[in-house]
């Protein structure tokens, strides 16, 4: 190695799957150790900015601390430490590989020359791909070495689309997310919980778990979907299933030609044949719709565009129209040619699913040829100066007409779905306006389809975005109310009796909302029950909880080093509660040396308090107190005193003569005993579990007997 080659260490790096020290997000958290660059900002690198910008020029656009577009090239100039620098490279690669993020925090520990840098990333493979490519990319322009921009990104991105939700999955879960709907992803595809316990939905894309079965079987039979459409008065294209092409050719003279030759499944049109009237072009469209792996129909063609109407609820919440697709000859290209000069480099097109057009590639296309040749033209053949050849019929259904939809076609479309039995569905139709009825132009449904792609209405080639996420959400979650998809739970972090504090606050909870999980150290419980001992890291044991369709409410007890390694396993909850700040002898490993370093990590369940929930901190704990101001809800107090001048909240819960108290503005509410004596350890954990219980909506008088209930067995 160059002895005078500068070198940034990466000492270490864990991902942070929920709120933390940092932000509400998961996040990527990498200790640096800077070396010789401590002692070099960027702005005694010679052309260090200069290579960095030449590089990623999207960096012009961060803003950085200075807070404006071209602030972080303003540090640049004026001097900045690498592990900041790593910092914007990390973001600005991932804001290129498609997943854009604009969070980062870089910051200097107790050891000179040792950094902290944060980024935001929405999981563990792309967070380490994105450091591992900005890493080099770093070092590269420290070292004015040769670096392969490209290829880092491309490398980024084939690990976003390998391990990301898909565009209509992930379209869901944003939606579900702006209305504060938790998700959890069940695998490493599609498969996404949305909300928690007895109160979630699974999709898998643009299936929920209301899409019936009965019917996504239906559906993908098109002679009996037709056949239950017809009855209906649905119009529908006259077709039959066709076993060779002798008979395809036989089956096209009894439906009158022209037709359509189809595989039974047909993706994106691949295998369709259109407007065939020789024997030997349907003979030949039989064998390409047959190579496709599923039953070959032939169909009365409709004259018209290929339409696409998403179908929510049995409502139509959007519509899209193909286009036919044509090329126009110069005299000079063939075929091929200029398909790619013509049609492929239009920057809508693309291989990745994020593109609203597909690349056509005529090789993969036999579909594609067969329609050339009936024009008389091969790949290899040169049309002549402006003579137009069309090269793909009704493909390309991405240009918007939602508003154009005739509401005696939403009708059809709806009653279609309705009788397939469909939550969500993508109809095709075949017409020439969608703005006229049906009956009225000779136009039909052709296809009813479960789990339809939702990538053409949310970025159309033409028109505008429609919220088809939001109108799935909607549908699975009905209603506005603040706790939507959500089951009451409390959290509980700190070191002092938490566990018990936890167990009684399930025990209460569970009075109220009935089967109640519990992950503390002493396990995980369903009610009364103990189904796993406690993991030394229980993380996972957390979330497990959340994916019980049976806990109507959880209570978690999450220690302080759990939420600086991993971040709390829920993103927000209904009640979060602090007991104290000790225990920062054990977490020397995240550069914490006393007390005062503890309220980074514990201010994080304080943090994430719902706005209509409420936070429970120690009263008599000046530092725990100080985190009232943290929380977007109410606050509730527990221990020995009175509740601190200008803190918010009145109700306070006290240990007084062998009972727990529970006051409100130094009014006594209610009295409960405890059916043994405690100590005043256990007597606190007890009062924090009424202020917890009150918290989250139980009243005092079933806090009082619940306690009175909490058995001696329990106790110990």
């Amino acid at each position: 190695m160059d002895s005078n080659r500068f070198v940034l260490t990466v000492l270490r790096h864990q991902f942070l799957d929920g709120p933390n020290a940092w932000t509400y997000r998961s996040t990527m958290e990498v200790w640096l150790d800077l070396g010789e660059l401590e002692q070099r900002p960027s702005h005694t690198i010679d052309g260090l900015t200069d290579r960095l910008l030449a590089w990623l020029p999207g960096l012009e656009s961060h803003h950085c601390g200075v807070g404006e577009h071209g602030g972080f090239v303003q540090r640049l100039r004026e001097g900045t430490w690498a592990g900041h620098v790593l910092e914007h490279c990390v973001i600005e690669l991932l804001n290129q590989a498609g997943m854009p993020t604009g969070f980062g925090q870089t910051r200097s520990t107790s050891k000179p020359g040792v950094y902290r840098m944060v980024f935001r990333a929405r999981n563990r493979a792309t967070a380490e791909a994105a450091l591992k490519q900005g890493h080099a990319l770093l070092e590269a322009a420290i070292n004015n070495e040769p670096f392969d921009v490209a290829g880092a990104v491309h490398a980024l991105r084939e690990v976003v689309d390998a391990t990301w939700l898909g565009p209509s999955t992930a379209a869901i879960v944003n939606a579900a997310t702006e209305r504060g709907i938790p998700h959890v992803r069940l695998t490493d595809g599609n498969l996404v919980q949305l909300g928690h316990g007895a109160r979630q939905r699974r999709i898998w894309t643009a299936e929920s778990e209301l899409t019936s079965a009965i019917a996504e079987n239906i559906a993908s039979d098109k002679d009996l979907t037709k056949m239950l459409l017809k009855s209906c008065g649905v119009p529908v294209p006259e077709g039959q299933v066709v076993h060779s092409p002798e008979e395809a050719w036989e089956a096209a003279q009894d439906i009158g030609l022209p037709v359509v030759v189809k595989p039974s499944d047909a993706n994106h049109g691949r295998g369709v044949s259109l407007e065939l009237t020789q024997q030997g072009d349907i003979e030949r469209a039989f064998a390409i719709a047959d190579a496709e792996g599923s039953d070959v129909m032939v169909e009365r063609y409709i004259r018209g565009d290929e339409h696409r109407v998403l179908v929510v609820g049995g409502k139509v919440v959007a519509a899209s129209r193909g286009e036919s697709l044509y090329i126009t000859g110069d005299g000079v290209h063939d075929v091929r040619q200029l398909i790619d000069l013509q049609l492929n480099s239009d920057p809508r097109r693309g291989e990745a699913e994020e593109f609203p057009l597909e690349t056509i590639h005529l090789d993969r296309e036999p579909a594609m040829r067969l329609l050339l040749e009936r024009q008389g033209f091969a790949a290899e053949s040169v049309p002549p100066a402006g003579h137009r050849v069309l090269v793909q019929r009704n493909g390309n259904v991405a240009i918007d007409c939602t508003d154009d939809v005739h509401p005696e076609v939403a009708y059809a479309v709806t009653l279609a779905v309705r009788t397939v039995g469909l939550d969500v569905a993508g109809v095709d139709l075949v017409c020439e306006n969608i703005g006229r009825p049906l009956q009225e132009q000779g136009g039909a449904i052709v296809e009813v389809n479960a789990g339809p792609g939702l990538l053409m209405h949310l970025k159309p080639a033409v028109g505008q975005p429609r919220p088809v996420g939001e109108a799935i959400v909607a549908q699975l979650f009905p209603g506005s109310e603040p706790d939507v998809g959500r089951v009451p739970l409390i959290g509980i972090s700190g070191t002092g009796h938490t566990t018990l504090l936890a167990r009684a606050s399930a025990f209460l909870l569970g009075l109220a909302s009935g089967p109640t999980g519990l992950a503390c150290r002493a396990g995980v419980f369903l009610g009364d029950r103990r189904v796993e001992d406690a993991a030394r890291d229980y993380w996972e044991q957390c979330q497990r909880l959340l994916l019980n369709r049976e806990v109507q409410s959880v209570v978690v007890e999450t220690q302080p080093g759990l939420i600086l390694d991993r971040g709390l396993p829920y993103d927000r909850c209904l009640v979060g509660v602090v007991t104290d700040l000790r225990g920062w002898e054990t977490l020397a490993r995240h550069d914490v040396s006393g007390p005062q370093d503890m309220t980074r990590a514990l201010r994080t369940q304080v943090d994430v308090v719902l706005g209509h929930g409420a936070c429970v901190l120690r009263v008599d704990d000046p530092a725990v107190a100080a985190l009232a101001p943290l929380c977007d809800g109410d606050c509730y107090w527990f221990g020995e005193g009175s509740v601190p001048e200008g803190m918010p909240g009145t109700r306070l819960v006290r240990w007084c003569e062998g009972a727990v108290c529970l006051m409100d503005n130094g009014q006594l509410v209610v009295r409960a005993r405890p059916g043994q004596a405690l100590d005043t350890d256990a007597a606190t954990a007890l009062c924090g579990a009424a202020a917890a219980a009150w918290a989250a909506g139980l009243s005092p008088e079933l806090i009082a007997a619940g306690l009175e209930r909490f058995g001696a067995s329990t106790l110990n």
